[in-house]
């Protein structure tokens, strides 16, 4: 499990998580192109990035792309991949500049080759960077990742390198997308949708949940806060009392 620290009254998490609904229906509300939504949302991206920088929230994971949004138009979907090759490049130098990891979960072959190439260079050359680790979740779902995982396990045992009896919850999450990563303390879905969406399955299992009904492009400091210090209200017993 992962720990938490407080900064004053507000109880700090050590890995939030996002859901970032509502660029469709922000779109719709304001009268403009679905692209203007996603592009409004990217930007909310860098901004809820330098306030989780701010209050000093170590890991962030946002959910970009799921493997369900390769369904969408193919119109939709090549903006999408173009805004996100955008994104990264242009992003990259404020990312060393404030020392902030990129990390990706998914399955990253999926992309198209020019956001795969420039994710690739974004990983490395982020690699060793300290101060925060942002986490991407392109092409993902989770039951595909708790499946590939099983698929994993279910090899070696076939391969006779581990009995079926001895597998435990620790050998199938070390098999996630992200293994090595601490589960989020706090799941946060903006629009007001009441579902997780294939996101995470595993890794929330205690994860306190939050949802607003601010839609993402529209996502800012007092949302964020308001999410920290319902947080901090929570008692976090992980079904021990």
């Amino acid at each position: 499990m992962s720990s938490d620290t407080h900064t004053g009254t507000i109880k700090i998490p050590q890995h939030i998580a996002i859901i970032m609904d509502g660029n469709g229906r922000w779109a719709a509300q304001n009268k403009v192109s679905r692209s203007k939504g996603h592009e409004t949302g990217g930007k909310t991206v860098q901004r809820v990035l330098d306030l989780c920088i701010e209050r000093g929230i170590p890991w962030l994971t946002l959910y970009a792309f799921s493997t369900e949004n390769w369904g969408r138009s193919r119109i939709e979907v090549s903006y999408l991949m173009n805004m996100l090759a955008k994104f990264l490049k242009e992003r990259l130098p404020e990312l060393m500049a404030k020392n902030v990891r990129l990390h990706a979960i998914g399955e990253l072959d999926m992309l198209p080759k020019k956001c795969r190439k420039q994710l690739d260079e974004c990983l490395q050359k982020t690699a060793n960077n300290t101060a925060m680790n942002l986490v991407l979740a392109l092409s993902y779902g989770s039951r595909q990742e708790i499946t590939a995982a099983a698929r994993k396990l279910a090899e070696m045992v076939q391969r006779g390198e581990l009995n079926a009896q001895d597998i435990t919850p620790e050998m199938l999450g070390n098999q996630l997308y992200t293994a090595g990563m601490p589960d989020p303390d706090l799941l946060i879905r903006t629009s007001g949708e009441m579902r997780i969406s294939n996101y995470l399955l595993w890794q929330i299992s205690y994860s306190e949940l939050w949802v607003t009904d601010v839609l993402w492009p529209d996502f800012g400091a007092e949302d964020l806060d308001a999410a920290l210090r319902a947080y901090t209200a929570r008692d976090r017993r992980f079904g021990k009392r």
